[in-house]
């Protein structure tokens, strides 16, 4: 088992006192249950952003050794910049007033690099207000006898934006700029569906660049009234998901009305991971489990590798357990989305060629800390799992399922055989941390 640090003592304040403290340390009294940050001015309302506003365990500020410039009543800079807030477990809505005193496009990502608003527009001195729900977690849970459990993090874990006990928002583009930030808690008893995914690398929300996977593209395609939770994680099997006490976490939450998203496959054929019988059954089992906690289970079929014929077709290096998942989804009526299909008609769209642009290939030196190249035909970069993303919705649609009324109306539905093309695709990326080790060495499968 993998040796894990002790967790930060604040996980075990209450809910109250981390709030408290959060807006205090701004010296700016706020209501507990909506927390208002704005740079400029102060006033009775929003807790007041400035220089000193600098995140610690018991106060919300900018984060990650970033500070914006504060020009009028605009947080703007010509790098990305960081805010965190020392928040409970749960999910919130987050309404963030962009634009500043010069023209800006501006992307929002939150906790690891999830995305959550995608280049937005500002003329100068020009203000729009976007609004996404987004979902904070911790390792701990209760378990059904009412003793405490914890999911089994692995080091690269550790000290992840995705299980640390604060909401960190990611503010860059082309000089990204922010007016004002509002973070609400959904109550539970709001009943907003709930998407869980559970995966391994390929749906995991990736921190580090280049490396990217469809989880983290996901919630960019949803407008708020719904929220994606994230629990996929690399290395993982379906057997390793129950192991580690992943699954009981998600089960720990996950409420009627709630969506759980089932992807496993490239870890799970592995010699003497996990036999097709052993999938089949534990895959019958969640899904048992997932309609007896009055949610909604949907079966991924994982996409194909970087794996192309002479004559530029795609072979199937995932034997026979993408079949085994369409056979399940129809023995059990589950809602069935074919990544698998989609993949193939999608790296065959692209070509050979083009194709390897959507996988983790790369030159020597083409990150910090990579010495040697970056040969990868099983992972992701930005451009290949927002076209994955993008078959994802495409099978919620083709699903009909009731998420479909929560997708966003500005990106329309997506044909895996016309994929975006490279040349136009372009997500500002997340700094590389100085200490960063080499990519290569990061454990991705």
């Amino acid at each position: 088992m993998d040796a894990e640090k002790p967790m930060p003592s604040l996980r075990l304040w209450t809910s109250t006192l981390i709030l408290f403290a959060a807006s205090a340390a701004l010296a700016q009294p706020i209501n507990p249950a909506l927390m208002k940050y704005a740079c400029g001015p102060a006033n009775r309302m929003f807790a007041t952003l400035s220089p000193t506003s600098v995140y610690g365990e018991m106060r919300a500020g900018f984060d990650l050794t970033t500070m914006p410039d504060f020009k009028g009543n605009s947080c703007t800079s010509a790098k990305p910049f960081f805010f965190s807030v020392p928040i409970p477990e749960g999910s919130y809505r987050v309404t963030v007033v962009l634009g500043g005193p010069q023209a800006a496009t501006t992307t929002v990502k939150a906790e690891a690099r999830r995305l959550m608003l995608e280049k937005i527009a500002t003329k100068p001195d020009e203000s729009i207000t976007e609004t996404f729900d987004v979902n904070v977690r911790f390792p701990e849970f209760d378990l059904p006898d009412g003793t405490s459990g914890r999911v089994h993090l692995k080091p690269r874990e550790i000290d992840n934006l995705d299980w640390d006990s604060k909401l960190t928002l990611e503010f860059n583009g082309d000089h990204p700029s922010v007016r004002s930030i509002a973070i609400e808690p959904i109550e539970k008893s709001a009943h907003e569906p709930t998407i869980y995914l559970a995966g391994d690398s390929t749906v995991v929300d990736q921190d580090i660049e280049p490396w990217a996977a469809w989880g983290q593209m996901l919630p960019r395609f949803f407008i708020p009234g719904v929220v994606v939770a994230n629990h996929a994680e690399s290395g993982e099997t379906i057997k390793s998901f129950v192991g580690e006490q992943r699954f009981a976490k998600i089960f720990s939450l996950i409420q009627p009305g709630d969506y759980l998203f089932m992807q496993f496959n490239h870890n799970d054929q592995k010699p003497g991971a996990v036999s097709l019988d052993d999938y089949k059954r534990l895959f019958t089992e969640y899904i048992a489990r997932t309609r007896a906690a009055g949610a909604t289970p949907v079966l991924v079929t994982a996409m194909h590798r970087n794996t192309f014929d002479a004559a530029g077709h795609i072979t199937n290096s995932l034997g026979d357990y993408p079949e085994a998942v369409r056979q399940i989804a129809a023995q059990q009526h589950v809602a069935l989305i074919d990544l698998n299909a989609m993949s193939k008609t999608l790296f065959e769209a692209l070509g050979p060629e083009a194709a390897m642009h959507a996988f983790m290939h790369y030159p020597a030196n083409a990150y910090p800390n990579q010495p040697e190249p970056i040969n990868d035909n099983t992972h992701f970069n930005g451009y290949g799992a927002y076209e994955l993303a993008r078959c994802v919705v495409h099978g919620i649609r083709q699903a009909n399922l009731p998420l479909t009324k929560y997708l966003t109306p500005d990106v329309p539905d997506f044909n895996p055989a016309h994929p975006d093309p490279q040349s136009t695709f372009h997500l500002p990326e997340t700094p590389t941390a100085p200490t960063q080790t080499n990519p290569m060495k990061i454990p991705q499968t």
